[in-house]
């Protein structure tokens, strides 16, 4: 399974970035996105599954939104509305059609003025 991430930057508050991600090596059942900040542990922030059911984290309700294109394997996380708080590593997550879940390597979001 190989993941590429792109997106991601520096944003000032209340701005918006989008995050994609581009999969291969398996079919995936559930694509989305994790993120990890300075002193915290890895937390989910957005899901979606090959039926196109999504799940998000309650910060970020109302202000993230997430897509997918089951044909290419891509997932997407269009973020608005960002805060100082949204700054993290944010983590290409799938999981395989074995069960197998798969982080990518991550990619830096920072909002700051």
């Amino acid at each position: 399974v190989q993941l590429q991430a792109s997106g991601g930057g520096l944003v000032q508050p209340g701005g918006s970035l989008r995050l994609s991600c581009a999969a291969s090596g398996s079919i995936f059942t559930t694509m989305g996105w994790f993120r990890q900040a300075p002193g915290k542990q890895r937390e989910l922030v957005a899901t979606v599954t090959i039926g196109g059911s999504s799940k998000f984290a309650d910060s970020v309700k109302g202000r993230f939104t997430t897509s997918r294109d089951n044909a290419k394997n891509t997932v997407s996380l269009q973020m608005s509305s960002l805060k100082a708080e949204d700054t993290a590593v944010y983590y290409c997550y799938v999981v395989t059609v074995w069960g197998g879940e798969v982080w990518g390597q991550g990619t830096q979001v920072t909002v700051s003025s």
